[in-house]
């Protein structure tokens, strides 16, 4: 039986999501304690402190930690520009499921899944319909509106219009 083959992932995501997920946590130690340790990092991700300290080993030699045996890391500059992307795209993520009414609960779970999947271009447009959101709420409220009426109804569907006709002349 062969294995099904994985998609491919976007070109703009250049890093795998575990290795996205732990520079994610590591600059969330960092940041609340100045530093981050393996087994820090391992209990916030639920893993053993194995496969951290062999991740952080690799994280090193790509260069995005600072990293001495024994000690505690941190980012270096390539991996705090790296970590900030994450954390802007989660933050972006997150905040989109929070304007659409979902249970906080419903919320993080659901960022955890997508948000290594989306290409730059996706984000970049959800993060303007954020903004817009933000600054028409109101337009929020009638989307909101429209959602909660059932808009899967055969009649609320999307109409899309009929191809344009071929302007070429035949010959």
């Amino acid at each position: 039986m062969r294995a099904k083959p994985k998609p491919a992932r976007p070109a703009a995501l250049a890093h795998s999501e575990s290795t996205e997920d732990h520079l994610e946590r590591i600059a969330e130690l960092v940041a609340r304690k100045g530093y981050a340790r393996v087994s820090d990092v391992a209990e916030e991700l639920g893993l053993t402190a194995a496969t951290v300290s062999n991740m952080v080993r690799r994280l090193a030699a790509r260069g995005f930690l600072n990293y001495e045996k024994y000690r505690g890391f941190s980012l270096t500059a390539e991996g705090s520009a790296v970590a900030a992307r994450i954390k802007a795209r989660h933050e972006t993520v997150q905040e989109l499921l929070g304007l659409l009414g979902l249970a906080a609960e419903t919320v993080e779970e659901e960022v955890e899944e997508i948000e290594h999947h989306l290409r730059s271009q996706t984000l970049k447009v959800l993060g303007k319909l954020v903004s817009y959101w933000k600054a028409h709420p109101e337009r929020l409220e009638e989307f909101l509106r429209f959602a909660r009426k059932g808009a899967a109804k055969a009649d609320d569907s999307v109409k899309h219009p009929a191809p344009s006709p071929d302007r070429r002349t035949s010959k």
